[in-house]
């Protein structure tokens, strides 16, 4: 059940990394918080696979943080695509 725990801080951090990014009308709103709660789920079953335990910094750190900057990067990147090809739609349409 810590899991949620995990989940519920990556997801509400996510929240917070997606109105403090730029380019939100590139993106839709629940972009940041789904990555950054799939990346926690995903490692924090990782890492609780590998044997280490819930009352280790480390799970905690790597599943929330981790997957918030994970997050933090994708969105980015998103943004970054987003506004390239945006710029070649309208290059070749002549707007």
């Amino acid at each position: 059940m810590y899991i949620l725990l995990a989940l519920i801080g990556a997801c509400a951090l996510g929240i917070g990394a997606h109105y403090l990014i730029g380019g939100r009308e590139l993106r839709g709103v629940a972009v940041t918080p789904g990555i950054a709660t799939a990346v926690s789920a995903i490692v924090y079953t990782a890492l609780q696979w590998a044997g280490v335990g819930e009352d280790s910094i480390w799970l905690w750190l790597a599943s929330v943080l981790g997957a918030v900057a994970a997050a933090v990067l994708a969105t980015v990147a998103i943004v970054a695509v987003r506004r390239r090809s945006d710029a070649e739609a309208k290059a070749a349409l002549g707007i």
